[in-house]
């Protein structure tokens, strides 16, 4: 191991007293501050990834290796961001939730960029080409039916109909991670919790899904939700019960993250994330005044 985690947090609270201290100095808004923080550790933690990627392949690791290093260096990052964010703008309840949601995608994402079972990550398919694609199946269809020329041309000038009122732009397929194993493609969506008012997004999903569907049996959907099932409101049972979803909440989310990458993520946290514990004193008093140490977990 290049740093145990507590020499990662110990680091990173040295880049982030040096980025408050420049930050001081000026006359900036609380959230230009908090933007700052956040940026400059996230750049800070973007060139020892590359540093940590150097010496795996210079040295051979494998996967298991190079992903609990990775994961050991982000966790440490994310701790110091909560903190250092908190002293120049103190996080109440909704921004903290949110917060902690934000963060636990892409760090659930490692185990896909650096797996231990094969699988690649792909690009999604690009919507003008699907809906060209289902035009020319409808076409084909209509023109295979016994029925005069003036008939289907009819039928074909209705059936464009819908689409003019489709804005192309506005539907992307992209969702927040893709890749393929054994043959499949996977389209995944994390979402932290449904405890507000999600019909939009619901909808989005919906229309997505439904798409990926139309394209076979090759494209699979699924949605991982940190939060258990039973502390989301209708929105997800929504999106459970609709023939498009595989849905996976808190552990079975994890379990199935390991079942795609070979990686126990919950073991890993189990072993190594002690929110309460790895975060300093002044940030924990914080939370415990505000009732908010029970939104720090995973």
């Amino acid at each position: 191991m290049i740093k145990t985690k507590e020499q990662w947090i110990s680091t990173f609270r040295k880049v982030g007293e040096s980025i408050l201290a420049d930050l001081e100095k000026t006359k900036k808004s609380k959230n230009d501050k908090a933007s700052d923080i956040n940026k400059k550790i996230k750049n800070y933690r973007k060139q020892k990834i590359s540093h940590i990627k150097a010496s795996a392949k210079k040295d051979g690791w494998d996967n298991q290796k190079l992903l609990n290093e990775i994961l050991t260096l982000t966790y440490a990052s994310y701790i110091v961001i909560l903190e250092y964010r908190n002293k120049v703008w103190e996080y109440e309840y909704m921004a903290f939730a949110r917060r902690i949601g934000e963060l636990w995608e892409p760090f659930c994402k490692l185990a896909f960029d650096y797996p231990i079972k094969p699988l690649s990550i792909i690009t999604p398919p690009d919507f003008d080409k699907v809906q060209t694609k289902i035009k020319c199946n409808a076409t084909e269809y209509i023109d295979s039916l016994d029925l005069n020329e003036e008939t289907k041309q009819e039928l074909k000038r209705h059936y464009d109909i819908p689409w003019t009122m489709v804005d192309s732009g506005g539907i992307k397929l992209g969702l927040d991670l893709h890749f393929e194993q054994d043959g499949t493609h996977y389209n995944c969506d994390f979402k932290s919790g449904f405890s507000s008012n999600e019909k939009g997004n619901t909808n989005r999903l919906l229309l997505v899904a439904s798409i990926y569907n139309f394209l076979g049996e090759i494209e699979k959907t699924i949605l991982f939700v940190r939060q258990p099932e039973n502390a989301n409101n209708h929105y997800l049972q929504t999106l459970k019960n609709s023939p498009y979803w595989d849905v996976y909440c808190a552990n079975d989310s994890y379990a199935a993250m390991k079942n795609f990458t070979g990686f126990d993520m919950r073991k890993w946290l189990d072993e190594n994330a002690d929110w309460k514990n790895d975060i300093s004193e002044e940030f924990r008093e914080h939370l415990q005044r505000n009732d908010l140490l029970k939104y720090l977990t995973w």
